[in-house]
């Protein structure tokens, strides 16, 4: 059952319902002009956010693809400039194979670990169709068991082409399909460094990302044997390579870090007040750079946001004054008649809440549309998440609040009689 305060609050609330949509019919340009403010402000800020959240996702997601619990040595630190001191880090030697067998006969805290040289620029061919630019990848055994490879087709490869360098390769779905159009790439033969490699598995496609950190897609992966045979992968060649070391359950990342420095500092040997001449990366370098990044977009949308909704609140407050004064009478009959004070002051800050969340709901449904057509052109998913659009809601009521707050109070301070003979 409904208490007699609820009643009253529902009648006073239909009141203030009514009163606005009549204010938006009757006065269509005035209250379009004047909730237009509330509405760019809202599309401001939900679009910006909205936009800035996804493609802050995308770029964490594609991050932790790597792995969360996986710490990566590399020549270069992944949080400074890579120009800042390219020589400097240029001049290191790369982590090879001597580095990975270390790790793995002396880490105590380390599941798995692998080493990855990159070999760019190379040319696949298949029959007439061919690939320029294509990405080589040689990987160690354990590589799968560092950074998972999702297959769409085929299988990994097997110990034994591991230990005997077999003319194997794993392909990414988009080279697969520039080099397969019409079919199955499983089991074909392609040639790659002026020789013959089967194909024993074909990479799931990764989807729309805004940056491929490892481009899957287009990569062609081989063992490190393969590769031992083709190119020079030793330490100090032109080549980049990677060493990922993925942490045992439980263990923290910072304690496998110490861990893994003593190794390779003893592998190299560094004296003791030597400085490290490799660095020692994580994921969550890139995932704060982000942060922090985003972070200083989100605020620069969000105060564009605020101030043109600031705007809009002083023309809805000018609506709600132009409604106070003609409707001034009737304010006098109601409260001759028994009405509280507080019910009037109710009845116009709603009145005003409800102007606004109006124009809030019209900015957010421009911001949805935007981002959809944004999303479709790009290729890429852009959507609003429900904390943005509680937070549209939120603004649109604040500012409701402010905009109408003095005319309400007011309407709710007006002398009875006075108001009558006006």
């Amino acid at each position: 059952m409904l208490q007699l305060g609820d009643m009253i609050f529902l009648k006073i609330f239909h009141e203030s319902f009514r009163q606005a949509i009549q204010q938006l019919v009757s006065n269509r340009l005035r209250s379009f002009l004047t909730l237009l403010g509330i509405s760019i402000g809202i599309f401001c800020v939900i679009a910006v956010l909205s936009s800035v959240d996804s493609l802050e996702q995308s770029l964490v997601d594609s991050f932790e693809k790597l792995g969360t619990d996986v710490l990566y040595v590399d020549k270069f630190p992944w949080q400074e400039d890579p120009g800042q001191n390219f020589w400097k880090y240029q001049a290191r030697p790369t982590p090879d194979a001597e580095d990975l067998r270390s790790i793995q006969k002396r880490s105590l805290m380390a599941e798995a670990s692998a080493l990855t040289v990159f070999i760019p620029g190379q040319v696949a061919k298949y029959m007439n169709n061919f690939v320029e630019g294509a990405y080589v990848a040689a990987i160690t055994d354990d590589y799968n068991d560092v950074v998972k490879l999702k297959l769409e087709e085929g299988r990994y490869f097997t110990p034994s082409e591991f230990s005997h360098g077999s003319n194997a390769v794993i392909i990414g779905a988009k080279l697969a399909e520039a080099l397969f159009p019409h079919g199955n790439g499983e089991g074909k033969e392609i040639k790659l460094f002026g020789q013959r490699f089967q194909i024993v598995g074909v990479l799931e496609q990764e989807g729309n990302s805004l940056i491929k950190v490892m481009p899957f897609d287009n990569a062609i992966f081989i063992t490190y044997q393969t590769a031992k045979k083709i190119v020079n992968v030793r330490s100090g060649s032109n080549y980049g390579s990677l060493l990922s070391v993925k942490a045992r359950p439980g263990v923290i990342l910072e304690e496998l870090k110490y861990e893994l420095a003593s190794i390779i500092r003893s592998e190299r040997s560094l004296k003791p007040l030597e400085k490290d001449n490799f660095s020692i990366n994580e994921i969550s370098l890139l995932t704060n750079l982000i942060g922090n990044v985003f972070g200083v977009l989100n605020f620069a949308g969000f105060f564009i946001g605020i101030f043109s909704m600031l705007v809009g609140a002083f023309g809805v407050a000018n609506i709600m004054f132009v409604s106070v004064k003609e409707r001034t009478s009737m304010i006098g009959i109601k409260m001759a008649i028994g009405a509280k004070r507080i019910y009037i002051l109710l009845e116009f800050l709603l009145e005003a809440i409800v102007l606004c969340i109006v124009g809030g709901l019209a900015g957010m449904i421009l911001a949805w549309l935007v981002l959809t057509l944004i999303g479709k052109l790009v290729h890429f998913e852009m959507s609003i998440s429900m904390f943005n659009i509680i937070l549209g809601v939120s603004l649109s009521v604040m500012i409701g609040i402010i905009s109408g707050i003095i005319p309400a109070i007011g309407a709710s301070r007006m002398d009875p009689v006075e108001a009558i003979r006006k």
